[in-house]
């Protein structure tokens, strides 16, 4: 069975980006990148690839869907991007974004539980949650692994993680790795 898994780069409060979406305050590190790169290249952008120095056409090792709110698909958007992910299947989950110019991105308006639930069920790879806060508190529910790229630095304030109701859920962790600039990428799986 497919799983959904959140993976996120958060402050120590809790965000994963500032209040204007800003996340340019997390240190950088060559080597983190580099390894999550090697480990999951579906979480780099298409347009980003040769930046970074993978082939275009680099294969998916994990994940073969993306799903993600309007917060996190708006800023590629408005730079005139409105595939971020040709290599994967794309949903956009929004009630106002309205149709976007692009067969490979799907405009979810409604029930983006039902929606993951529905493809949990089909065939294929994991299901990547890439944001955003709002989004992964309506999916909290279905939500079974968590990727938190955790930087030692306080936002202050901004958009939280989870931006939703009160909804204590536990989740385990399986896996940690430090780097150089201090940050951590830890993985959970529900408890």
């Amino acid at each position: 069975m497919r799983k959904l898994v959140y993976y996120v780069a958060v402050s120590l409060d809790g965000y994963i980006a500032g209040p204007a979406g800003e996340y340019d305050f997390y240190p950088v590190d060559a080597e983190m990148m580099a390894s999550i790169n090697a480990q999951y290249p579906e979480f780099v952008p298409s347009f980003l690839r040769s930046q970074v120095g993978m082939p275009q056409d680099e294969p998916n090792k994990r994940f073969d869907t993306v799903l993600m709110g309007r917060g996190t698909y708006e800023p590629g958007l408005s730079a005139g991007v409105t595939s971020p992910y040709d290599h994967l299947k794309q949903y956009v989950v929004s009630t106002t974004l309205g149709r976007v110019d692009n067969p490979a991105v799907t405009v979810v308006e409604s029930d983006p539980a039902g929606l993951v639930r529905r493809m949990k069920g089909e065939q294929g790879g994991d299901i990547w949650l890439c944001g955003g806060g709002k989004l992964a508190a309506q999916l909290v529910d279905e939500i079974d692994e968590l990727i938190l790229k955790s930087y030692p630095v306080v936002a202050g304030g901004g958009i939280p993680a989870f931006a939703g109701p009160f909804t204590p859920t536990l989740f385990t962790p399986t896996r940690r790795m430090e780097f150089s600039n201090n940050a951590q990428v830890t993985w959970y799986s529900r408890a």
